[in-house]
């Protein structure tokens, strides 16, 4: 690296943390995620707003690939969390719910993905058509399960059935996008690689025998210890490698530190774990604006004419209505409540990040162009957005019907009184 570099990486990164920060925070005083106004401290500085003279001469091409490796970084560690705060016990009880919610909430939005598919192939096109359709119908599936769960914190859900639905249902549907996601990229790389998927099976064994082992490294000497910085390095150890093994399987390393995250030792390794979560917590929040900026360098929204606005216009409107109409649906058969069943869809069309990252690995692949990309990626942005308002009318609307199933107490007092003050009514009474 040569000075110059050192100085724009240096600047680049105090730049993004203070914009993220702050728009971050400015998103959390207005009701939505931080991730929100952190997506948006992206846009900004890409070419959509300033052209690509801010974004050329504060990222020029010899620095993008340092901030690229960065936000990799921050992406491996995220995407271990996700799998880590994947919970067994959010099932219990509620199976059926959960798997007929998780059902609609996925199957439903792929489904109408298919027609939408081929209506933005039309100047979108790609040469892998099949792997595309899939694709798309995968991007307007996704639930962004860590976004999910901190809004359910937020709002003081977490401890509400409710909440744990949605977390459960979450879980069930990112399990499912994360193995489709796989399977897409196995195609999109050639049929030679097509046997590689199946390694996910002996890796996935190998790190389930690892689980004493492990759970003995992080809970040494007792669970009063608390994590040790030998158990720490162990942690992000094997997050990289899991990352670098599903790389040389020919597939994404986010499959492999998700993978890494969900089979970690759960029984007697809560507290160990909630500390592992908030130490990584701590790397995500630096990184991750990282990727949002490198995401954002990507979407360029000043040649969006009519079609575009047209083609946005229908992506919103298949992966809300697919989300949310499939969610409740699923919900509904199940026999949930209708308020739960619009609340519980309304947290499920969250995307969030999750989405960023399932557009970047299409844009990797090829299956995206960067028009398509950029539509994309505002629709991760406006789904994300309006959960909180979803939540805020359901709610609104809810109170209200209570209200008015109850009774009027002062005026039926003021017909008892004018009852027992009224000499005829008196009369009839007591004749």
């Amino acid at each position: 690296m040569t000075s110059h570099q050192v100085q724009l990486l240096f600047l680049d990164f105090g730049l993004i943390l203070l914009l993220a920060r702050g728009l971050g925070a400015l998103a959390a005083r207005i009701g939505q995620p931080p991730v929100v106004g952190e997506i948006v401290a992206g846009v900004i500085l890409g070419p959509t707003l300033l052209g690509g003279l801010l974004a050329d001469r504060l990222f020029p091409a010899d620095v993008r690939p340092l901030l690229g490796a960065l936000a990799n970084i921050g992406v491996a560690v995220f995407m271990f969390v996700v799998g880590l705060e994947l919970e067994h016990r959010f099932l219990r009880g509620r199976i059926n719910i959960t798997v007929g919610a998780a059902v609609g909430s996925t199957l439903v939005p792929f489904l109408l993905g298919i027609p939408l598919a081929l209506f933005l192939l039309r100047h979108h096109p790609a040469e892998q058509r099949a792997a595309f359709v899939v694709f798309i119908g995968l991007s307007v599936s996704v639930t962004a399960f860590p976004v999910l769960a901190r809004i359910l914190v937020s709002r003081g859900m977490s401890r509400l059935a409710i909440g744990g639905l949605a977390l459960a249902t979450a879980a069930v549907v990112d399990v499912v996008a994360w193995s489709a996601l796989a399977g897409v990229q196995a195609v999109v790389g050639g049929a030679d690689s097509y046997w590689q998927v199946a390694l996910l099976i002996p890796f996935a064994l190998v790190l389930l025998a690892l689980r004493p082992l492990l759970k003995r490294v992080l809970t040494y000497g007792g669970s009063g210890s608390g994590l040790t910085p030998t158990g720490l390095a162990v942690v992000m150890v094997g997050i990289f490698l899991s990352g670098a093994a599903t790389e040389l399987m020919g597939m994404h390393y986010i499959f492999g530190t998700f993978l890494f995250g969900a089979l970690m030792p759960r029984e007697g390794t809560e507290a160990v774990r909630e500390q592992i979560c908030a130490r990584t917590g701590e790397i995500t929040s630096l990184l991750l604006p990282v990727y949002f900026v490198v995401a954002g360098l990507k979407v360029d929204l000043r040649g969006v004419g009519l079609e575009g606005l047209t083609e946005l216009a229908v992506i919103l409107l298949v992966a809300i209505g697919g989300k949310f109409g499939g969610t409740y649906l699923g919900a509904r058969s199940q026999g949930l409540t209708a308020e739960d069943s619009g609340t519980l869809a309304a947290l499920m069309n969250t995307r969030g990040l999750t989405e960023l990252v399932i557009l970047g690995v299409g844009l990797e692949l090829g299956l995206l162009d960067g028009p398509l990309y950029s539509l994309m990626v505002v629709m991760a942005l406006v789904t994300t957005a309006m959960t909180g308002p979803l939540l805020n009318l359901i709610r609104a609307r809810s109170a209200r019907r209570e209200l008015a199933a109850v009774p009027d107490l002062g005026a039926v007092g003021d017909v008892a009184g004018e009852d027992a003050g009224s000499p005829e009514r008196g009369s009839r009474a007591t004749g």
